[in-house]
C-alpha cells in the first residue's frame, strides 16, 4: 500500500482537552499535506477547521458526547446539529455504555437514531468503547448500531482503558458484514499496526501519530 493510499484511511486526530488553535492549525496543515481523509476534533473547533481546510479535499470529523457518551440524547443531537451547521462532514458519537450494559436497547437505539437524523445524511460513526464490553456485548452493540442506521461502528475513544485490537475489528467485521463500515482507533502508532487493522477489516483509522504511521 502506498503512503497516499494509507493516508486516505486516516482521520488525523487531536482530541486533547488542552489543544489550542495553534495545535488545530498544525493538525489541519498536516492533514492537507498528507491528504488524510479528515481531521478528527472536538466540536468547538469545527467551524475553524472547516474554514481552514476549505478547498483542500480534507474533511472534518466532529466528536460529540465525547469521551463518555453519558450525556442526554438531546445534548448529543444539539451538538451534532451545530457541528453540521459549522461545516463538518462526519460525526463520531460515543454510545451510552451504561444504558447498553443495562440492556436498555430502546434507549441505545433511540440515542443513535436521533443523531443519525441530526446529521442529515452525513456519515455517523458510533464509538462502542470495546475495552469496557464483553465480546457478546460488542456484537449486540454492533447490531443496535446497524438497526439505528449508523454508517460506521468504531472501536474506541482512546480515552478509556484500552484502544483498538485486531480481535475487536475482526469481531465487528464478522458481525456487521457489509451493513456498515468499521473504524479502528486508539493506540495505532505504527505503519505495521495500521496495516494490520486494515487487513482485519477496518475501513478507517483514527490516529494522532498519523504522520509517523504514513512515513513508517
Amino acid at each position: 500500500m502506498t503512503n497516499e493510499e494509507l493516508a486516505s484511511y486516516i482521520d488525523h486526530t487531536d482530541l486533547k482537552q488542552n489543544a489550542t488553535q495553534a495545535d488545530l492549525a498544525k493538525l489541519c496543515d498536516e492533514a492537507a499535506q498528507y491528504h488524510f481523509a479528515t481531521v478528527s476534533i472536538n466540536s468547538c473547533w469545527t467551524k475553524f477547521a472547516a474554514e481552514y481546510l476549505a478547498g483542500t479535499g480534507v474533511g472534518v470529523t466532529t466528536c460529540i458526547g465525547f469521551p463518555l457518551g453519558a450525556c442526554s440524547t438531546q445534548a448529543k443531537v444539539a451538538e451534532a446539529t451545530q457541528a453540521i451547521a459549522d461545516g463538518t462532514r462526519e460525526v463520531d458519537m460515543v454510545i451510552n455504555v451504561g444504558k447498553l450494559l443495562d440492556d436498555d436497547d430502546e434507549y441505545v437505539k433511540h440515542d443513535i437514531a436521533s443523531v443519525v437524523n441530526a446529521v442529515q445524511g452525513h456519515t455517523l460513526k458510533v464509538i462502542l468503547e470495546c475495552c469496557l464490553l464483553t465480546d457478546e456485548q460488542k456484537v449486540h452493540a454492533c447490531k443496535l448500531c446497524v438497526e439505528a442506521g449508523a454508517s460506521f461502528v468504531k472501536t474506541s475513544t482512546g480515552f478509556s482503558t484500552g484502544g483498538a485490537t485486531v480481535h475487536d475489528v475482526e469481531l465487528m467485521r464478522k458481525t456487521v458484514g457489509d451493513a456498515c463500515k468499521i473504524k479502528a482507533a486508539g493506540g495505532i502508532h505504527t505503519r505495521e499496526e495500521a496495516l494490520t487493522m486494515i487487513k482485519a477489516g477496518a475501513d478507517r483509522l483514527g490516529c494522532s501519530a498519523s504522520v509517523a504511521v504514513v512515513n513508517g
